[in-house]
């Protein structure tokens, strides 16, 4: 692909030479006007310009010792513009494609900007130029347009596998999953990463945080380790698991890290450190009584510490206890009078009790420390306290004033605290002489109405701080701790990250709902804290929730982490006290609404929030002043950025006028023309929109994937593209080449991979999102009823025109009711009772989730609506099972008796039947999934009884594509059995590669379905994009209400025992368990063009997504070539053309290890072997098995594909290369495989 940029680079440059020389000789003929300075690029430079492209960036050192290079580049950017001008735009669109890689270089991002987008409006086939589409990508990285970024990385990745900056686009798109939550996907790109051997600009410090996790828990599988080194051990993996935003969402790491930490004082007993950490995590999840106890340890087992003295008042505090919480303060500044984040807890305590005076000491205490990092903060609250000091009442004063009635309880710590001031007062004299003035403890916190708005930031390590929630107010004298209160106002531009290490402000709030008052009586703007972790530590106030645990953010001395591995932040920039909040917002996937000519770089991005490194007022044009809902992962990222940026786009040609699309959805919606990225109320710009081809790339590529077309938007000026078919570019080359051509075509290519032969076809372009039907449903047709057939015998089970209905596409899914008694099938065979006797120890995956409405999704607080459908995996047998949908039914009969309507407020789930109740809290059920039934021995009786089932329906028949594989895919070829009680639910989703499935209801409950046709899983896609939810891997409920209106239509029904769901190819559907029930389900493929070409779209976006393909399509099309007779014209010319792409694919490679002096190892295919996947990027690799020479003499064979091989080793040194198929076996598969006549 490198070859191809440099090609065309070339010729950009040469073009540009010769239109030098013609401007020379038209300037001759025009002696009476002026002589303009036009740069003229040498042939020398335009050679070294040639091999400049987007792949440099953050390579090319312009700023120290490539001032000749950037001299280069900005006489070229002078010399195309010049060009563009006088040619009123009208040249080759890939001068705008280089003139975009040099401003990249240059950092001139807007001017980058603007003409890769001229590029894209001007090339039809813009997605070949993988360098293009990285340079896009970095652009909108840059501006944190996150979900632009990552399609245009994914698109490189599709194209070219193997580009040159694979190693930079997957660790970019690790850290922007990271930011979306997709954990998942953010590892798996991570580990891309890591394997890659090729030199990256970004640091390792994430990878390190995995390393060392591994190497622990590597530690610990040491036989006979020391007590203490095993101690040590688990405390530093359950600590780093707390502050490690890295190793996984929060739940499962706190977990984690108090087994590990447990496990830790089961070795030393009488660690005071491992207690501390373990009553930081407790403290964190909101157990309190357990992080006191384990506090009380810490000081027990060690020596007093003022981090656990200042955790102990941050507990203090959150019960709404100040006098005790100022007691623990106290100790803290006794035992380390330099403990900055104590004297930060303390002014804040101060602060929400309205004693400006006494807070302001505390700063200035803390400002003092040397582990103070945020001074600059500090001293501007502190200024602005000055000017709100007020004089106010001391608590201690009116104890004292009111002694006489004091408890005798009170009376002590009265008298204690006394005694405790008096020793400060007089440590803080001796201090006096040197000019230095101590904060003075005064008598106590007087209890204010309306107190004000508190500052608390944590220093780096060893300082420590915390982070305290909210809790149930008891009384209204001391506000809970609350976030967003203080903002951040640091101005400047080289604050960036000084101002990033602050980590988000948190404060006091008097309750729910209310807002701390300026000195006019206004807001003052807000803050949102950051999560845990890294050496970004928050002390003193919440970064939580009411509804969240309570989470300390300090430090360990001993742990300390890069920017890069600290929590993912979003910060909101501060305004002048007195004044409203400011808040800019770009709608998030709506398409901008005219062209602009300059970049808003002081406005929002796609993210939606400001930078907090400046104030709202400035109007900066600098790269600094673009907003981010990541600082840390913008500032770790981002390039040696030049100390301002133009804030004007520097349009060099003629505009084109874009209009909104149509589309509700960002990816359906064309970016702008310009770099209009942080104007109010624009959104993010997108990846150009392309052809919306869900079935192209790679070896599964066919050519009646063409569908749906383009989705052009209007005044938008893209060449017409072609029809994206299998066919050749000359008309008298055949579609279907012989083998002999093919391989002889690729014989002949080039060392660059390139060709003229049209054989071997052009790249398919990356996969799209499909746009909804044209024409929008009316509302009274959003809810259509369901088909349903009710057979009454045999025959009417074998009726063809049965099959022929439910395979219809017109009927996304099909209910057959009574199957069961007209079949005659035995279903108490797979009851409850039966499984148990059969195999009770049979493995059973459990799901946790919360019991609720069919047709709603709450949080588990029951107070808003969403459509992540969270869930807790375990693993448990069968008769474990049993026994709880046992007692869960024998619960419900004992409620049902007593009368009580609980049960249909929190299990009878069916909204048809159960009126609606107030939500949350919800009850919690188990559902047992992913049963796997396909083993013969053990399940003999059952299977058996599933050959009633007519042919299109049973679970292997000729006319099945999966039984086509060759091996079992559990859950698709195989029966899976799902064990319910009212209220599991299965999620939203589309079966694997878009087959069709069979659902059988064993009874005795009903199940309530829901059910998207296929050609609105585009819609369902972006849903889940805008929430944060992956399609393909994640957990989801849909919201009725959202997809009622976008206009999407939802079928909607109650299985009933006995009854079969036909579910057709792509139908997206999700179903709750309404009863206590079994049901028995697997996949179909029929024999269709249509079921094959939405199998090979999906296989074509999983490999887009980075997403493991359960079929393997190439591999089944070719035992389907060797194994039927094909008569349907679309499917044969389909599954030809697979055959013909990997074929060459196969020969190509061979050809490349033959150049390179490396040798193929015979290893035939064994009977019912699997296809193999790279145990990489998961891609399915066929018949050239890239295996490690370590792995191949151990006989483990684990299987890499040549991309992640190269990437591993350019030469591959250590790998070998087995291959399975003989090319003559391949080459005769091909050319028998031919289109049979229907009347044979």
């Amino acid at each position: 692909m490198k070859s191809c940029r440099v090609t065309l680079s070339v010729a950009a440059a040469r073009r540009l030479s010769a239109a030098g020389d013609e401007e020379k000789k038209m300037a001759a003929g025009k002696a009476s006007e002026p002589e303009e300075d036009s740069p003229r690029l040498s042939a020398q430079e335009s050679d070294a310009l040639a091999r400049v492209d987007s792949s440099l960036f953050g390579y090319q050192r312009l700023h120290e010792d490539g001032a000749s290079m950037k001299a280069l580049l900005v006489k070229a950017v002078r010399c195309y513009e010049s060009l563009i001008l006088k040619a009123e735009g009208k040249v080759d669109p890939e001068f705008f494609c280089q003139l975009g890689h040099f401003n990249l270089l240059l950092e001139e991002y807007p001017k980058a900007l603007s003409a890769y987008q001229r590029y894209y409006s001007l090339q039809s086939d813009y997605w070949k130029n993988a360098a293009f589409l990285y340079g896009l990508g970095m652009l909108y990285f840059h501006y944190n347009a996150f979900q632009w970024a990552i399609k245009a990385f994914q698109e490189v990745l599709y194209i070219d596998p193997g580009f040159s900056r694979a190693k930079e686009i997957h660790l970019r798109l690790g850290l922007m999953f990271k930011v979306n939550t997709d954990y998942e996907s953010s590892l798996k790109h991570f580990q891309l990463a890591l394997i890659d051997s090729n030199h990256c600009t970004l640091s390792k410090a994430e990878s390190k945080y995995r390393a060392a996790k591994e190497a622990y828990e590597s530690l610990l599988q040491t036989e006979d380790l020391p007590a203490q080194v095993k101690a040590a051990t688990f405390q530093q993996l359950g600590w780093m698991h707390h502050t490690v935003e890295q190793l996984g969402d929060k739940a499962n790491k706190d977990s984690y890290a108090i087994q590990c930490l447990q496990k830790s004082l089961e070795a030393d007993p009488n660690s005071g450190q491992s207690w501390y950490f373990l009553g930081r995590c407790y403290s964190s999840i909101g157990k309190v009584q357990d992080a006191f106890i384990s506090y009380r340890q810490s000081i027990d087992k060690s020596e007093a510490s003022a981090d656990t003295w200042c955790s102990i008042g941050v507990l203090y505090q959150q019960q709404n206890q100040p006098m005790d919480a100022l007691q623990a303060y106290i100790c803290a500044v006794q035992l380390d009078h330099s403990h900055a984040a104590a004297w930060m807890d303390l002014g804040t305590l101060y602060e929400s009790c309205n004693q400006p005076q006494d807070a302001i000491k505390c700063y200035v205490n803390a400002t003092r420390s040397k582990a103070c990092s945020n001074t600059p903060a500090l001293a501007a609250r502190i200024r602005y306290l000055q000017v709100r000091a007020t004089h106010t009442c001391p608590l201690l004063e009116q104890l004292r004033v009111n002694r006489a009635s004091l408890k005798p309880l009170q009376l002590q710590m009265l008298e204690q605290l006394e005694a405790q001031l008096s020793a400060m007062h007089q440590q803080q004299m001796t201090q006096s002489s040197s000019g230095q003035i101590r904060a003075s403890l005064p008598n106590g916190p007087s209890l204010p109405a309306n107190p004000a708005p508190p500052l608390a930031n944590g220093p780096q390590p060893p300082s420590v701080g915390n982070n305290h929630t909210p809790g149930t107010r008891t009384n209204g004298d001391v506000p809970y701790l609350h976030p967003n209160t203080l903002p951040h106002n640091c101005t400047s531009p080289g604050d960036t990250w000084r101002s990033q290490r602050l980590n988000s402000a948190q404060g006091l709030q008097k309750g729910p709902g209310s807002h701390w008052a300026g000195p006019n009586g206004d807001r003052t703007l807000s803050s949102s804290a950051s999560a845990d972790g890294g050496p970004h530590n928050q002390v003193g106030l919440p970064a939580t929730t009411p509804s969240e645990p309570a989470v300390n953010h300090l430090s360990s001395p001993s742990s300390t982490s890069s920017p890069a591995s600290s929590s993912s932040q979003t910060a909101t920039s501060g305004a002048p006290h007195g004044t409203g909040p400011t808040k800019e917002s770009a709608p998030h996937g709506t398409g901008p609404t005219k062209e602009s000519a300059a970049l808003q770089a002081n406005g929002s991005t796609a993210a939606n929030h400001h930078s907090p490194d400046r104030s709202p007022t400035s109007t900066s044009g600098s790269p600094a002043a673009a907003s981010t809902d990541n600082p840390q992962l913008s500032a770790l990222l981002r390039s040696k950025e030049s100390p301002a940026v133009s804030s004007r786009v520097n349009h060099v040609h003629p505009g084109t006028t874009l209009t909104a699309s149509t589309a509700s959805s960002p990816a359906s919606s064309p970016p702008p023309r310009s770099a209009e990225l942080n104007k109010p109320g624009s959104s993010a710009p997108g990846p150009p929109p392309a052809l919306t081809v869900n079935g192209s790339g790679g070896g599964a590529c066919s050519e009646d994937s063409q569908s749906p077309l383009k989705l052009e938007p209007p005044e938008l000026c893209i060449k017409t593209a072609t029809a994206l078919k299998p066919s050749l570019s000359s008309s008298t080359v055949s579609i279907y080449p012989t083998s002999a051509d093919v391989l002889k075509a690729c014989r002949n290519l080039g060392k660059n991979g390139l060709s003229s032969s049209s054989i071997l076809l052009n790249k398919c372009p990356p996969p799209r999102l499909p746009p909804p039907p044209s024409l929008p449903l009316a509302k009274d047709k959003l809810n259509p009823p369901t088909p349903s057939i009710y057979l009454e015998n045999k025959r009417d089970a074998f009726f063809p025109p049965l099959h022929q209905f439910c395979t219809n596409p017109s009927n996304p899914v099909t209910v057959i009711r009574g199957l069961a008694g007209a079949l005659k099938l035995d279903l108490g065979l797979f009851s409850t009772k039966t499984l148990v006797e059969a195999n009770p120890e049979h493995l059973v995956e459990v799901r946790t989730q919360l019991c609720q409405p069919a047709d709603e999704n709450w949080d588990a607080s029951g107070l808003k609506k969403q459509w992540r459908c969270e869930s807790i995996r375990s693993y448990t047998t069968i008769s474990t099972y049993a026994q709880y949908q046992a007692s869960s039914f024998q619960e419900s009969l004992r409620n049902e008796k007593k009368g009580q309507k609980e049960l249909s407020d929190s299990e009878a789930t069916s909204s048809e039947t159960v009126p609606r109740r107030q939500k949350g809290p919800f009850k919690q059920v188990k559902f047992g999934t992913n049963i796997d039934v396909s083993d013969e021995k053990k399940w003999k009786l059952q299977l058996q009884e599933l050959s009633k089932l007519p042919a299109f329906a049973r679970v292997v028949s000729a006319g099945n594509l999966l039984s086509h594989v060759g091996h079992s895919i559990l859950g698709m070829n195989t029966v899976q059995l799902f064990m319910k009680v009212p209220g599991s639910r299965t999620p939203g989703h589309q079966e694997h590669n878009n087959f069709c499935a069979v659902n059988i209801n064993i009874g005795p409950g009903d199940c309530e379905w829901f059910a998207v046709p296929e050609p609105y899983w585009g819609v369902m896609s972006e849903f889940c994009e805008k929430n944060n939810i992956n399609f393909l891997k994640g957990s989801w409920w849909p919201n009725l209400e959202d997809l009622f209106e976008a206009n999407v239509p939802v079928y909607r029904f109650i299985q009933r025992p006995g009854d079969l769901v036909w579910l057709n190819t792509g139908t997206v559907h999700w179903g709750q368990a309404i009863g206590w029930c079994n049901n028995i389900s697997w996949s179909v493929g029929p024999l269709t063009a249509y079921q094959y070409k939405l199998a090979v779209e999906r296989y074509e976006w999983n490999k887009l997504q980075s997403v493991k393909s359960m079929v393997p399509m190439v591999h089944l099309s070719w035992n389907m070539a060797r194994n039927i007779k094909v008569s349907d014209h679309k499917l044969f010319e389909m599954i030809k053309f697979c055959l013909l792409r990997t074929l060459k694919q196969c020969q190509t490679i061979k050809e490349a290890l033959v150049s390179a002096g490396k040798e193929t190892v015979w290893h035939r295919r064994s009977r019912d072997e699997p296809a193999h996947y790279c145990s990489i990027c998961e891609v399915e690799v066929f018949n050239l098995l890239f295996v490690t020479s370590h792995s191949y003499s151990r006989k483990s064979c684990v299987v890499q594909c040549q991309d992640c091989a190269r990437k591993a080793s350019s030469e591959l040194d250590g790998f070998v290369v087995l291959q399975q198929f003989r090319m003559e076996d391949l080459v005769q598969v091909y050319d028998q495989f031919s289109l049979v006549s229907r009347f044979i």
